[in-house]
């Protein structure tokens, strides 16, 4: 799965479920809309850069991407009332991997000889999603969004053997189409405290969901001579794909236009998923996540510097992957930038994120290491302002 925020959350190690400002737009916790200003509109879109690195202990691999991270958009209804919609991607299937196992190799079988394998997938799944939330009281808000899941994964492996007169090849390829809706509730409660600062604490859940799904599977096995035998075939266009809810929590303290810091909880039991094609390789998740925000001087006539917003985060999670019958962890640390844009409320987020995925070296799992680079635009524009003047 793809880690989900704006930039100026995931600079801050992804939390969200408390924060509430005029500017940016926090999908994670849809009680969050009913803070946009009654004039105001909020545009957000931005990239990121990844490079990952995987180590076995005994052989490398690398990869790098770049891609499209989100799109949000926002704007008030009414006084405390607002509306946001988007478009993210939730998992990227894209990747090619080769290899070559000859006769020395760890990996190489007398019996069957040497060969070469080829694993390759292609297409992903993204969420467009509505939302609106709104203050219930003074301190209370509650939001609510719809979201629309949609994409396709391929997924082909392939094993050529060098004795390719006397051992049989395999190919097996399958593809899995997800398609529907699922809705996001949230709140949030808002209290002041002394010295100007302010407390927030928030929830949000999604439910569990069945998707409708297409699910195609071939497996075959084949020769040089060009003889080929199906070993197994599915296709099954009335599949259900069920995606588990989530459970978020989150508190923050702060001060306005100074400092912001906060801890998330998040927790999915992807142990009740169940997806055509994986089954027995998801496992419960639990997230936490840190955060901090520091703005030397928002209003400053005279320093640039003072007007960037300068934040860090941490994240430590138990990944939804179950390798070998061992769930993988993974935690990491990120940094971040809010470049203010001249004579303006606009700005430009930067982020880096460096995240670490572990597991046992006696159940042959291999560490994993990925850097990660994004910059958005966030527009904030005053609008829906009547003028005196023409």
């Amino acid at each position: 799965m793809e880690p989900a925020g704006s930039f100026r959350s995931m600079a801050m190690g992804g939390i969200g479920i408390s924060l509430r400002d005029n500017s940016s737009i926090y999908f994670s916790n849809p009680a969050s809309y009913s803070s946009l200003d009654s004039n105001s509109f909020v545009f957000d879109f931005g990239i990121d850069y990844g490079m990952n690195f995987i180590s076995d202990g005994a052989s490398d691999f690398s990869s790098d991407d770049m891609n499209f991270d989100h799109l949000l958009i926002g704007f008030p209804l009414s006084k405390r009332w607002g509306f946001a919609l988007g478009l993210l991607p939730l998992s990227n299937g894209y990747y090619k991997m080769a290899d070559e196992v000859t006769e020395g190799d760890p990996d190489y079988d007398a019996i069957t000889g040497g060969y070469s394998s080829y694993h390759a997938g292609e297409g992903g799944f993204s969420t467009f999603f509505l939302g609106t939330g709104v203050n219930i009281t003074r301190r209370l808000s509650a939001g609510m969004n719809i979201a629309f899941l949609f994409g396709q994964i391929k997924r082909t492996n392939q094993f050529d053997f060098a004795d390719f007169y006397n051992v049989y090849s395999n190919n097996s390829t399958e593809k899995l189409q997800i398609g529907g809706a699922n809705f996001d509730y949230g709140l949030q409660y808002s209290a002041p405290l002394k010295n100007d600062l302010y407390f927030n604490a928030g929830i949000s859940l999604s439910s569990g969901k069945d998707y409708n799904s297409n699910y195609d599977h071939i497996s075959f096995k084949y020769t040089a001579y060009s003889n080929r035998d199906t070993i197994s075939y599915i296709s099954n266009s009335s599949a259900k794909t069920f995606i588990p809810g989530t459970l978020r929590l989150g508190v923050s303290i702060g001060k306005k236009n100074k400092f912001t810091t906060g801890i998330d909880f998040i927790t999915t039991k992807w142990s009740d998923a169940k997806i055509p094609g994986s089954a027995g390789y998801a496992a419960d998740t639990r997230s936490f996540l840190a955060g901090a925000e520091y703005i030397p001087d928002k209003f400053s006539n005279y320093s640039f510097i003072k007007r960037v917003e300068y934040r860090i985060g941490a994240h430590i999670e138990d990944n939804y992957l179950i390798i070998n019958g061992e769930q993988v962890k993974e935690y990491g640390v990120s940094l971040g930038l809010g470049i203010p844009l001249r004579r303006s409320l606009s700005k430009t987020n930067l982020f880096f994120d460096f995240t670490k995925k572990t597991g046992s070296s006696t159940n042959n799992l291999h560490n994993e290491n990925y850097y990660t680079m994004g910059i958005s635009l966030n527009i904030y524009d005053r609008w829906f302002l009547k003028r005196k003047f023409d």
